[in-house]
């Protein structure tokens, strides 16, 4: 099929339009001032960057998978998942959205140019002022792929930012007892409880089991949350050895690479595979039976990685098909995305983490700098990828992450805690990790105050609002890491090859651990 190809100089009128076709192109008159990079899932970069401006491929290779889209995690030229846009010397911005999945869009020179991998699908070409064009393509999204619930946003406690891994059945019962009044409507347990990556049952640390835990938070007037990461499989897990079947594979026979974490390789299940999707219904239907009426499921993207599944479907329609059936077995269930590829994910949840995980640091040098990686942990990343996917507001609920309120254990000034918080405010997706027992008296009182806060927002540009009377702008959390002198990229070059092996890898993990068994030991 013949490319389709606009001339930029097109009028309003003419550019906003649906296109059918494999591939197509807008022929630009000059080098645009910024495109629109939009990442694949949940922690990938979003970002408007300068199209001379290289964004250096990620380090380490090892967790490609994990952090971008790894069909296109080498490409130099400015590039996104399923939409891509300009921004003009007029002031207005001309994109290109894909109305389906498995489509990608690049700016090579003076051209902007959307395809789809397999087949042909429908395009969205608008042209105007960013907040209007925006809105079209989201209205046009909604009719294909649906959109959330609209079931109201819960204040959110969640066990992650403060212990980690590091949780048991005491300490969680004595977390909950401690946050007393705080109006929190759900109290969710996050990864720690189950016995590992693909075995979703309870350790040895909970021994009364998951429903007596979820029967004390609903004693407590708030509702059971729990966390997930149903389409992982690790090597060490009693999944991967006795349905080795179920695995995805590449052409060659080959497990496919879902990154590392928890120690181990990650490799990820075949939703197109009848048997898997059985399990996976009764593993959603088992964690509603415990009582948990909030779900979050993590590390999504492993079932939209490349490979050859059983019927042949397409990556991200496959993804699509498996999150339909955990969808459907979840029933009424607030259901949270993360890691989550972002359309294929439409109108199957309530709620999508829209950008990477925070931290209690503003911006880690080794990974943001010298290994050239957005994606990782920290408020700078998270701050800058959320804001430039507010856009998908209408669709479904977007979840910036969790704030702080604590200065006990964070390095986060100030004003980068309450940028954060006034970011989950816009978003209105309100969660926090403190622990009751760090807060002190005032730091309680604001943590009070946010969660019944209904401020007035508007946004007044890009990345300024107003909160009710109060002017909030977000510009130091945008920019990408600027090149580093040539001895730290020299630096960066090695840690980036050394992270690339797996005991390199095993060896972080375990100090990440003994370091968290200390922190537990130190402030519980």
């Amino acid at each position: 099929m013949k490319p389709t190809t606009i001339n930029s100089q097109a009028t309003q009128a003419e550019t906003d339009k649906i296109i059918h076709g494999e591939q197509i192109t807008i022929q630009l008159d000059a080098q645009p001032l910024q495109f629109y990079r939009h990442g694949w899932q949940s922690w990938s970069l979003a970002a408007w960057v300068d199209p001379a401006q290289r964004v250096p491929a990620i380090r380490p290779k090892l967790l490609h998978p994990m952090q971008t889209d790894p069909l296109y995690a080498s490409e130099t030229q400015p590039n996104g998942s399923w939409l891509g846009a300009v921004e003009l010397s007029d002031g207005n911005i001309l994109l290109i959205g894909a109305l389906g999945l498995e489509a990608h869009v690049a700016l090579s020179g003076n051209s902007l140019k959307g395809w789809y991998e397999s087949g042909d699908g429908d395009w969205f070409v608008g042209r105007g002022p960013e907040q209007d064009v925006f809105a079209h393509y989201t209205t046009l999204l909604e009719e294909r792929l649906g959109k959330g619930r609209g079931t109201p946003s819960p204040r959110v406690w969640c066990s992650w930012y403060s212990l980690y891994t590091s949780i048991d059945e005491i300490i969680l019962l004595q977390v909950l007892h401690d946050l007393d009044d705080l109006p929190f409507d759900v109290f969710q347990v996050d990864d720690g409880w189950q016995v590992g990556i693909g075995d979703w049952q309870p350790n040895d640390k909970f021994p009364s089991g998951m429903e007596a835990l979820a029967d004390r938070i609903r004693a407590s007037g708030r509702i059971p949350g729990l966390w997930l990461a149903p389409l992982l499989v690790v090597p060490s897990s009693k999944l991967f050895r006795e349905h080795p079947d179920w695995l995805l594979r590449n052409k060659n026979g080959q497990l496919v690479s879902a990154g590392f974490n928890w120690g181990e390789q990650l490799y990820t299940i075949d939703t197109t595979h009848p048997e898997v999707l059985e399990w996976l219904a009764k593993l959603m239907k088992r964690v509603r039976a415990w009582g948990f009426d909030y779900i979050k499921l993590d590390f999504l993207y492993a079932g939209a990685l490349p490979g050859i599944r059983q019927n042949g479907m397409p990556r991200e329609t496959a993804y699509r098909h498996g999150l339909q059936v955990i969808r459907e077995a979840l029933g009424e269930a607030f259901f949270l995305t993360c890691g989550a590829p972002i359309l294929p994910s439409l109108g199957l949840c309530d709620a999508m983490r829209i950008g990477p995980d925070v931290a209690h640091y503003w911006e880690s040098m080794r990974d943001s700098r010298m290994l050239n990686n957005p994606t990782t942990p920290g408020v700078k990343n998270a701050i800058r990828t959320a804001l430039n996917r507010l856009w998908l507001n209408p669709l479904v609920q977007t979840d910036p992450d969790v704030v702080y309120f604590r200065s006990k254990l964070n390095e986060l000034s100030d004003e980068q805690k309450r940028l954060l918080q006034d970011l989950a405010l816009i978003c209105g997706f309100k969660a926090t990790s403190d622990l009751p027992s760090w807060l002190n008296e005032r730091e309680r009182a604001r943590l009070s105050d946010f969660l019944t806060s209904q401020p007035m927002i508007k946004r007044t540009e890009r990345y300024k609002f107003t909160i009710d009377k109060r002017n909030v702008d977000f510009s130091e959390a945008i920019p990408l890491s600027k090149p580093l002198n040539l001895p730290l990229r020299g630096v960066g070059a090695i840690l980036g090859w050394a992270a690339n092996f797996p005991v390199i890898m095993r060896a972080n993990d375990n100090l990440g651990k003994w370091a968290l068994t200390k922190l537990r030991k130190d402030h519980t």
